[in-house]
């Protein structure tokens, strides 16, 4: 066992902060881009009279951003070398993630709408694994020429958690002699549909309310007739880009399917294991870094003539979080390690509970270490002029958003008891 990092990953985090430094830096305290990120940060992003929406000028900046790192060679590491990619493993992207975060607020990395300088693509590896060839060229290499961006459209407003009681369907219909689908039903909470090209929707073609099987992904463009953005929904974490959508006589071919009919939850799955190891590590980067700067504050400020950080009432909450970030941290690197070592499908099956825990126990652990700066920082903490409130309330849905925490505790305990995973069948 050898818990050392590869010299080629403190390399290339090295390499990253130097871009960071030449390119990233520059770009955001210029023309007062500081506004998105300093106290002003929910006001400059948030496009109040477009119903909340991200502001263009704010959406502009992390594209140029991107732009400038795909240029470095950065933007696109997880991606397969065939896609201009690095084939940047799952433990190399926890590391970055968690090295990114850990920094604080910026335009390296800012999570509240996926931003980062090193990109994060599930889309990616869910089209290569389950689309056809044409789909593979259309909206991998489309996606990163900004040509195609795709939503994932599963949730509904009667059906979060419960996805397999989903209510939208798809009939087979033939229109105008092309065989295709007739769609209706309703989305809730779909991110991203105000600059989505496509929107992936689940939706059930088959099967009973409960079943696995029966629910198929189509691929739906966002200008078809039928579909409709009712509302964009206001959150705790403003800006927002999650609208309610409808459903209404909509139809595609038959080439929209992606993937097998009646197979649709396996791309699911397969969309949130990265997702959520990666969310894992970013909240852990988050984390450290709110604690570290609880110490730095609690050694400089001096109430009562001395140092806070004197006062075991300050150390030893600090001292919990610290101890949980240090045994977590090995826990997602442990758990991104087996997911490299694992065909893709095979994490479902084997892993998915390790996943889960990293994934929930981080979230919580974020939430945690921000509230606790705010408390050791006071009034200061409190304010937007640190970015504690702004950490709390973006983690926070982390703890709903990719599986709530407790979907994500049943699928520990299903794996535990042995209802699913390698120990099914184990107590009978």
């Amino acid at each position: 066992m050898d818990f050392a990092l590869p010299a080629e990953l403190t390399a290339y985090l090295a390499e990253l902060d130097a871009f960071i430094d030449a390119e990233i830096k520059p770009l955001e305290q210029a023309d007062d881009n500081i506004r998105f990120f300093d106290h002003r940060r929910e006001w400059a992003r948030t496009d109040f009279d477009a119903g909340g929406l991200p502001a263009h000028d704010w959406e502009e900046l992390l594209r140029e951003a991107q732009r400038r790192a795909d240029a470095a060679g950065h933007w696109r590491f997880s991606a397969p070398k065939k896609y201009g990619g690095k084939d940047g493993s799952n433990l190399w992207m926890a590391l970055i993630r968690e090295h990114f975060a850990a920094k604080g607020l910026g335009l390296h990395n800012d999570l509240q709408n996926e931003h980062s300088i090193v990109g994060n693509f599930p889309f990616v590896a869910m089209f290569e694994e389950f689309g056809t060839e044409q789909q593979k060229q259309e909206f991998i290499l489309g996606g990163f020429d900004r040509i195609r961006i795709t939503a994932f459209g599963l949730t509904e407003p009667d059906h979060g958690s419960d996805a397999t009681h989903m209510e939208t369907r798809a009939v087979r219909e033939t229109r105008d002699g092309v065989a295709g689908w007739r769609i209706d039903g309703e989305k809730m909470w779909i991110t991203g549909m105000h600059v989505a090209t496509h929107c992936a929707l689940f939706v059930r073609t088959s099967g009973e309310d409960g079943d696995a099987k029966g629910i198929t992904c189509l691929l739906v463009p966002t200008e078809t007739p039928g579909l409709k953005i009712e509302e964009y929904l206001w959150t705790f974490n403003m800006p927002t880009d999650h609208p309610r959508l409808s459903f209404t006589n909509v139809w595609v071919p038959e080439t929209a399917m992606l993937g097998e009919e009646g197979r649709g939850l396996a791309l699911a799955q397969s969309f949130v294991h990265q997702n959520r190891i990666r969310q894992a590590a970013s909240s852990l980067g988050a984390a450290v870094f709110c604690i570290e700067e609880s110490v730095k504050y609690a050694r400089k400020r001096k109430p009562f003539g001395k140092a806070l950080s004197e006062n075991q009432g300050i150390q030893f909450p600090l001292v919990e979080l610290a101890t949980q970030a240090e045994m977590l941290r090995w826990m997602i690197y442990k758990t991104a390690w087996d997911m490299d070592r694992l065909p893709h499908k095979a994490i479902e099956r084997e892993i998915s509970d390790k996943v889960s825990m990293c994934n929930y126990w981080a979230n919580r652990l974020c939430c945690e270490a921000a509230d606790r700066a705010m408390q050791v920082h006071g009034g200061i903490g409190y304010s937007r002029h640190t970015p504690f409130e702004h950490i709390y309330r973006h983690h926070r849905r982390y703890r709903i958003t990719e599986g709530s925490e407790e979907i994500q505790m049943r699928k520990v305990g299903a794996y535990l008891f042995g209802y699913l995973g390698p120990r099914r069948g184990t107590f009978e």
